[in-house]
Parts: C-alpha cells; sequence; structure tokens
C-alpha cells in the first residue's frame, strides 16, 4: 500500500503547482492617457497625444521595428514614475517569477496604439527577456460604450500589427481582453452598457479567432448590479457564443470578497458554482443559437431608447449635478479614506472624472440605487411600444442574457426604497423638486415593465427568499437612513467643520452599506 505521507505530500505539490511561491500574482494597471502623455514626451512629440490612434500607432509600430534604447534617469516626474513602474515589474518577475506578476492593464483604451505604447514604455525601461522579448501580458480595457462598440476594430488593427503579433506569438498566441462594467453604467445607464458589453464579446469573438489567437475575456465586475455584479453562475451561462471558452477572470471587489469567500464553506460553493458553469458552457455544443434577428433588432432600441432616458437626466437635466451633490452623502464619501483609489479618475469636478464606485455608493446610501434602474424603464416601454409586449416577453422567457439582466434589476428596484429617498431628496431644495418627480415617474415606469415582462404581481415573487431577505432587512436600515439626513442638514449648515457630526455621518455610512450589503 501507499505510504500514509504520501497524499500530504502529493497535496502540496498540486498547490505548489496551482499558486507558486509568491502570495498572489499582482496585476498593473494604468490609465492610456498618462502612457500618451509620456509617449509623446520620450519621443520629443508634443502633439502625440492630439494624433489619431492610427497615426501613433504608426509611430509606435517604426519605432519599436527600429530598436528602442533604455531610458536613463530623467527629470520629468511622470516621465520617471512611469518607467520605475516598468522596472519595478521587471524586478518583481526577476526575483519571483513569471507567475508573480499578472497582466499589464491599459484602462480607458482607445485604439491599438495605447497597446503598442506598453511595449513601448517596456523596453524603454529594459524590461525584457533572455530571447528579447517583453515578458507581459498587455490587456486593452474597453470600458465606456462608445469604446466597447469600437472593440473589434481595435483588436484587428492591433492583432493586424506585426510587431505586436509577434508579441502575441511570443506570449504563447493568446490575448486577453477586458471590458469594464463600471464606466460603461456611469456614463449610459445600465441597459446601455450591458448590451454594448454583450454584442463586444461577440464581435472581440470574431476578432480574436481571425487572428488565430486564444481569447480570454477578464470581466471588470464590482459588487452591484449597475457595475456588473450578477449571479455568478447565471451570468456565466448568459454570455455570448464562444466567450467562454473554459477560460475566465473576472474581478471581485469589496464587500463581495467577504460575501463569497469570507467563509470556507461559502468560498468553496462560490468556486464550484463557477466552475461548474464554465465547464457546462464548455460541454455545450458550438452550434449554441445566436439571438434571433428580431430580439436583437429590440434590445438595441431599448438599449438606445434607455441610454437617451438615462443621459437626459444626468448629463443634461440642469439641476441634476446639484441634486445629487445634496440629495446624496457624496460628500461624506469623498472624505472617507476607504478606497484604493481617488474618488476623480483626472482632474475636475466633472461626473465624467467621478469614478464608477463613490458614484454607485452615494445612490446606494440614499437608497435611490438610481444608477441600478434608470432608463430601463423607457427602453423597455420603448420596445414594447414598437415590436409588441409578447416579443419583449418572449425575449424574457427564451433568452438567457435578456432574463439575467431583468432579474438584476427587479433585485435593485426590490432594494431601493423611494419613501426614505424622498427624504434624501428635500436636502437638495429646489433641485429636488425639480428631479425627483421625475426619478419617481421612471422607478414606476420600471417596476411596471419588469413586472409585466416577467408575469410577476410582485418584485422578486420568484425568488421568496431573497425577498423576504429584504424585506426583513430594510427596516432596520431605514432609522439609520433618518439620522443620516439630519446629520447631513446640521454638518453641511455649519459649513462641513464640525468634526462629531461628520464622524457621526462616517458611522451611519457603515451602518447603511452593511445593512444594504452593498457599497459601490
Amino acid at each position: 500500500g501507499r505510504h500514509a505521507g504520501l497524499a500530504l505530500i502529493e497535496r502540496l505539490q498540486r498547490r505548489v503547482a496551482t499558486f507558486g511561491f509568491h502570495l498572489a500574482t499582482l496585476d498593473v494597471r494604468q490609465d492610456a492617457l498618462v502612457h500618451r502623455r509620456v509617449v509623446g514626451r520620450l519621443l520629443g512629440d508634443a502633439g502625440f497625444e492630439s494624433r489619431s490612434p492610427a497615426d501613433r500607432a504608426r509611430i509606435l509600430e517604426e519605432r519599436l521595428t527600429a530598436g528602442v534604447e533604455p531610458v536613463r534617469e530623467t527629470g520629468d516626474p511622470e516621465v520617471q514614475r512611469t518607467i520605475d513602474v516598468m522596472r519595478a515589474v521587471a524586478d518583481g518577475l526577476d526575483r519571483y517569477g513569471p507567475q508573480a506578476m499578472g497582466p499589464f492593464v491599459v484602462s480607458m483604451t482607445r485604439g491599438p496604439d495605447d497597446a503598442l505604447a506598453v511595449l513601448y514604455l517596456a523596453r524603454c525601461a529594459g524590461l525584457t527577456d533572455a530571447a528579447g522579448g517583453v515578458p507581459l501580458d498587455v490587456v486593452p480595457l474597453f470600458e465606456t460604450v462608445d469604446d466597447l462598440g469600437e472593440a473589434r476594430a481595435t483588436m484587428t488593427a492591433l492583432l493586424s500589427d506585426p510587431t505586436y503579433r509577434e508579441h502575441v506569438r511570443h506570449r504563447g498566441d493568446a490575448q486577453m481582453v477586458m471590458i469594464g462594467y463600471s464606466d460603461s453604467g456611469k456614463n449610459d445607464g445600465l441597459l446601455a452598457s450591458r448590451w454594448a458589453l454583450y454584442r463586444a464579446q461577440e464581435e472581440l469573438v470574431a476578432a480574436v479567432d481571425a487572428a488565430g489567437v486564444a481569447l480570454t475575456v477578464f470581466h471588470g465586475r464590482g459588487g452591484t448590479v449597475s457595475r456588473g455584479g450578477s449571479k455568478p453562475r447565471e451570468a456565466i451561462l448568459a454570455e455570448p457564443p464562444g466567450a467562454v471558452r473554459g477560460r475566465l477572470r473576472v474581478t471581485e471587489q469589496g464587500e463581495i470578497i467577504h460575501a463569497k469567500y469570507g467563509l470556507r464553506g461559502i468560498a468553496g460553493r462560490t468556486l464550484g458554482l463557477t466552475l461548474g458553469a464554465v465547464l457546462q458552457v464548455r460541454a455545450r455544443p458550438n452550434t449554441l443559437p445566436e439571438p434571433r434577428p428580431e430580439w436583437v433588432e429590440a434590445i438595441t432600441a431599448a438599449a438606445d431608447a434607455g441610454r437617451g432616458a438615462f443621459r437626459a437626466l444626468v448629463y443634461d437635466h440642469p439641476d441634476f449635478i446639484p441634486y445629487f451633490r445634496a440629495a446624496t452623502p457624496i460628500d461624506v464619501i469623498e472624505r472617507l479614506k476607504i478606497a484604493s483609489r481617488p474618488p476623480s479618475r483626472r482632474s475636475g469636478t466633472g461626473l465624467e472624472n467621478l469614478r464608477a464606485i463613490p458614484w454607485v455608493f452615494a445612490w446606494t446610501q440614499s437608497r435611490h440605487l438610481l444608477p441600478g434602474w434608470y432608463g430601463v424603464g423607457t427602453g423597455l416601454e420603448h420596445a414594447c411600444g414598437l415590436f409588441g409586449v409578447e416579443r419583449v416577453a418572449e425575449m424574457a422567457r427564451q433568452w438567457s442574457f435578456f432574463r439575467v439582466l431583468l432579474g438584476d434589476v427587479e433585485m435593485v428596484l426590490a432594494k431601493a426604497d423611494l419613501g426614505i429617498a424622498e427624504r434624501y431628496a428635500q436636502l437638495a431644495g429646489k433641485a429636488g423638486e425639480q428631479v425627483f418627480p421625475l426619478i419617481r415617474a421612471e422607478f414606476e415606469r420600471t417596476r411596471s415593465q419588469v413586472l409585466t415582462l416577467t408575469g410577476a404581481d410582485e418584485l422578486l415573487d420568484r425568488e421568496p427568499t431573497l425577498q423576504r431577505a429584504i424585506r426583513l432587512r430594510n427596516p432596520y436600515v431605514d432609522p439609520m437612513s433618518l439620522v443620516q439626513v439630519d446629520l447631513l442638514r446640521r454638518w453641511r449648515e455649519g459649513g462641513r467643520t464640525d468634526r462629531e457630526l461628520e464622524d457621526a455621518l462616517a458611522v451611519t455610512v457603515r451602518g447603511i452599506a452593511r445593512g444594504l450589503q452593498n457599497t459601490g
């Protein structure tokens, strides 16, 4: 028989093979705009940033082909910081092995040049391996609805570039692409975001397949529905054909890490559901039907109308920003020392620069949960008017993507409380009088459309356990919300200088977040 200790040794070997001897793989991420600025300075080209993506890609291809000399110390702090990041990556690979460093993610990718810039900067920093290649997986991140719409063209151009195609060959003919749920939702609303993400995956599959490269889609999901949070198994099974081929990468953030992995039993269940869904997709026949053309027609119309309604309120209504600043505790959230990144992505105070996490967090605190449903009712109503309720209801019954989408919206509607939200709206004065009626009308429209299409009498009738949990939990949060409204009024009237009130507000923020089990 086998020696009793052999099983323990084999278990250790499996763990080493799976996880290595480093604690965790470290991904690197940078905004494409930073790289464009730094590359322009290194090239001595003051107009580099303002050139078209195709022109920037051509310039970088020429430089990479000609050869890049490592950069010595520079007097430019941003250039030096960028080069130092690359050198730190090289040091990590040298010290801890190739599995210690994950992909290099390029936020806000707009064109093929944004990936080529990583190769150029890596060579400037001397980040190359023994074969002369750059030992990094470059991952474009498409975040806005418009950029997702251009993802296929960008990846086709990138994989047609000789230098980049050779790099991918050097990396095992594999390409990872990240898609962002947060900014697409913040900019254009849930309906347009989810449909753009679905279409982008379809088109990425086509673009990468044509290049003979293995695709891995990296889902930049957050915890809340408006940032891509969904039931893991259902979300995976609802992905378009070819998007999950035994490979899947997702982000897990904030309180979701504890909720899904905080206890060993729950962690095992989460991983089991995820692995099971990936295997189920893998085992499905390749002839899985595409969504019917009439369904695509209807969801496209709904997404366009929903996007229009969302942007009409959030970006075009003159009282919306004053309403957001007054009817949510965003000014408290901006002062909290709890985030891994600053509240704003780039300099400026507009909504365009505010990160999605504080945006969603603020609406969750004020019980609106607006990013998770606003515009959906208008979009669905428009599609039903054009194509008939029966066609859209048929989509809800037979198309997993649409069914999951409606289920996510239904959950957000059930968590929202417009009665409490109205108390927050009163903090906004005249802006509240103008904006809150629009919010209430769209909420009722969305609720009505979801119930009609699902054939239910009440929200979450098909999920009684979740329905009961929300109904039991929400009343305990209500007193904290009312206290927060009072504290906000007093704190703001005092010029936001009272530290005791600010500390008390921070306590209410944490309490409401725990009660609703969502931040951003």
